[in-house]
């Protein structure tokens, strides 16, 4: 009995340690992780990579039955050789509706969730198969066949026809779209009637689906550049289905949208992050590296900077004015010819800005050579005209100089000597530390030379964007990249009809030389001149203040490999991957 009770203290001891033992080693492994979870990043980039891990584990588990144990090992094994890219977009998205949205911000998400009849090639964004395997051009110049992909689907599965880009197509016509870019598709036979309600049967229209796979699309006249604009987003295609069930102003948002570009809408937080995972039913799913891309909307490019030199962004695509001394002599800093002007409109609705005198009166009190060189500082050049000169052949030489003097007489033979009598007016920009104090200097330049005492407001971008549109400003700050290569794509913004005008300006001699003379003339040299003279008129006449030609200056992780530089400032994530 002696020996069998000492046995069993010694068991009971023994157990008691044990217990001790798990119960120590379990506290020591949870404040590990609590430790981890509060003080490093990377745990949190990791916990949203399991959230994608999962959601492709989930989709894929349609196709192959996997035991509970083998997908949970995957799962781990997965998240551990993700690669997320971030980037800053510079502000909240006002649409994902390829058809209606007019901005970079946006156009930078369609391009990554949509894919049109061609998509851009990385390296000097020339046109290459996308939607469309195929095509042909007849010898006359007008008729473009597109033979498409029979494995093209959306991300719920649903086949893209050629029917889907005759839908889409016809429905950015409509004016009931509203679509700021439609008149990109008037090339079109009959598509500009269509908009104007001149020709109201769509079978009309230039655009046919011959067969599921076959679209083809007729021109009015000859375009060169017919074939890069397939690229663009208006010519990317809408999901009708989607649409129909949704409606057009909810079709997008995260709970609904679908998408046939390499990578889906996985999440949308409202002013916080908007992130993508490579999508499962996109024809060309093995050229997609990338596990994740997050999207920011931050407009501060100070916080941008300071994210990504703590290693919180792979790609920053603005840099502050203040911080350039800093970083400019990085490797991991770019600064590229960029084909865009930043300019100013008038409301040319509004008085005094309806007189022509009174709008060069300003443009010839901007010093420029003082922006580029004192607030700018990376290399712009002063603009004197709306085409900027990285358009190869443009040798516009514009007449618009630095004239204080004839300034001020224009503005008293206008009614208003030494700026007496001027109303009070506003300047408006979007939102960013960048813009800022290009306007104060330009303000403050127009009360010391002219004596016009003018404010200047910032508003958020979808605001911003929405006053601009109505024409519900006095002065506005604006910027124009270049959509395509060629002047069109600036001369065209200024025509009376175009949704992009937004200053109430209309000339007939200047529509006339851009939409039925420099656009469809097919010699090189005298189709130049038409737009030169247009370029003329509209120095002339002011309606908007070219400032300065852009340069695109961003900062990217020299672990990020295929992405370069371009004067469009464009780059495709298809591709993309990281090293290490």
């Amino acid at each position: 009995m002696k020996n069998l009770k000492s046995v069993k203290t010694i068991s009971i001891v023994l157990l008691f340690m044990m217990i001790f033992a798990i119960v120590s080693c379990g506290d020591k492994t949870e404040n590990k992780v609590k430790t981890n979870d509060k003080n490093s990043s990377m745990e949190s980039s990791k916990e949203k990579t399991d959230d994608t891990a999962k959601s492709n584990d989930t989709t894929k588990s349609n196709d192959t039955t996997k035991s509970n144990d083998t997908a949970d090992h995957k799962e781990k094994a997965t998240s551990q050789h993700e690669m997320v890219f971030r980037f800053n977009n510079g502000t909240e998205p006002q649409t994902l509706d390829p058809g209606t949205m007019t901005g970079v911000p946006e156009a930078r998400l369609a391009e990554n969730l949509f894919e049109g009849l061609t998509s851009y090639s990385p390296k000097d964004l020339s046109p290459k198969p996308g939607v469309a395997e195929s095509w042909k051009l007849s010898d006359d110049g007008l008729t473009w066949t597109f033979y498409l992909r029979k494995n093209a689907k959306w991300s719920d599965g649903t086949p893209i026809t050629a029917e889907t880009f005759r839908w889409s197509w016809l429905r950015n016509l409509d004016p009931v779209t509203a679509s700021k870019y439609a008149q990109f598709l008037w090339d079109i036979e009959n598509a500009e009637q269509y908009t104007k309600g001149e020709v109201v049967d769509p079978n009309k229209v230039g655009i046919k689906a011959v067969s599921d796979y076959v679209l083809e699309v007729k021109l009015k006249t000859p375009v060169g550049y017919f074939l890069d604009l397939t690229c663009f987003h208006t010519f990317f295609p809408i999901p009708k289905h989607i649409v129909d069930k949704h409606g057009n102003d909810a079709w997008y948002r995260e709970e609904n949208i679908v998408s046939n570009g390499p990578f889906v809408l996985s999440k949308w937080v409202s002013q916080q992050r908007i992130e993508m995972i490579p999508n499962p039913k996109y024809w060309d799913r093995d050229k997609v590296k990338l596990s994740k891309v997050i999207f920011y909307p931050h407009e501060d490019s100070n916080t941008s900077l300071t994210m990504y030199l703590n290693g919180e962004l792979e790609m920053v695509s603005t840099v502050p004015i203040q911080r350039l001394d800093e970083i400019k002599d990085r490797d991991d800093f770019h600064n590229e010819p960029y084909l865009g002007t930043y300019f100013y409109r008038f409301n040319t609705t509004r008085p005094p800005f309806d007189n022509p005198k009174v709008r060069k009166a300003l443009a010839m009190t901007i010093d420029r050579s003082s922006i580029v060189r004192y607030i700018t500082k990376g290399g712009q050049r002063p603009a004197y005209g709306f085409v900027p000169p990285t358009i190869p052949g443009w040798k516009y030489k514009s007449n618009l100089k630095e004239d204080v003097e004839k300034a001020k007489k224009l503005l008293a033979e206008a009614g208003y000597p030494n700026g007496e009598g001027f109303p009070k007016m506003t300047l408006l920009y979007n939102t960013s530390d960048s813009h800022k104090p290009i306007a104060e200097a330009i303000v403050q330049r127009w009360k010391e030379v002219l004596g016009i005492d003018m404010s200047i407001e910032n508003q958020e971008w979808q605001v911003y964007l929405d006053l601009v549109h109505n024409l519900d400003y006095d002065i506005a700050r604006a910027g124009w990249i270049g959509d395509y290569t060629d002047p069109n794509t600036f001369s065209d913004m200024m025509t009376t009809d175009n949704g992009n005008n937004s200053t109430g300006w209309s000339n007939k001699e200047y529509d006339e030389l851009i939409l039925k003379k420099g656009k469809y003339e097919t010699d090189h040299k005298k189709r130049y001149k038409y737009f030169e003279k247009a370029e003329a008129i509209l120095v002339e006449e002011m309606p908007i203040i070219p400032i300065y030609s852009y340069v695109s200056q961003w900062m990217l992780s020299t672990k990020v490999k295929g992405i370069y530089g371009n004067i469009r400032d464009i780059h495709p994530l298809k591709e993309v991957y990281i090293e290490n």
